[in-house]
């Protein structure tokens, strides 16, 4: 999971720059492309997929929903929805969409939700995600 994090600070240092990124959507489309699936930390239990990562605020409110279901922030990790492709061996209990539409196929433990900066002082919306998280 190194990797996507030196690839999502890899892509902000060329968006610093002004250079332009392009990312497949779909390259398992491409005729005879192998996708290079990167295998999650065996510590990781929950698998953040959102357009953004949280920091800051975001993130303390993050690491207390994490507390409400028994984790800590060394067993969470973060991966843009177009990077999900790129997972593979895991031992995760817990996937959560967070801004982003939800995967067919998941057959962990599965949150959905809006982004956190829309949760975060929403009474509503932290309810649902209360909610889902009791279901489990």
């Amino acid at each position: 999971m190194q990797s996507l994090q030196s690839n999502q600070q890899h892509s902000a240092y060329l968006e610093e720059m002004g250079i332009s990124q392009w990312t497949l959507v779909h390259p398992e489309r491409l005729s005879g492309y192998q996708l290079d699936k990167a295998p999650l930390e065996e510590s990781c239990k929950l698998l953040l997929v959102s357009p953004v990562c949280p920091e800051a605020e975001l993130a303390e409110m993050f690491e207390r929903v994490l507390k409400s279901i028994k984790l800590d922030l060394t067993q969470a990790q973060h991966v843009t929805p177009e990077n999900l492709a790129v997972i593979g061996e895991h031992q995760l209990e817990w996937i959560w969409f967070a801004g982003c539409e939800r995967v067919d196929g998941v057959t962990d433990k599965v949150l959905t939700s809006p982004l956190l900066s829309d949760i975060d002082g929403n009474n509503e919306q932290r309810r649902l995600l209360w909610q889902q998280i009791c279901s489990y």
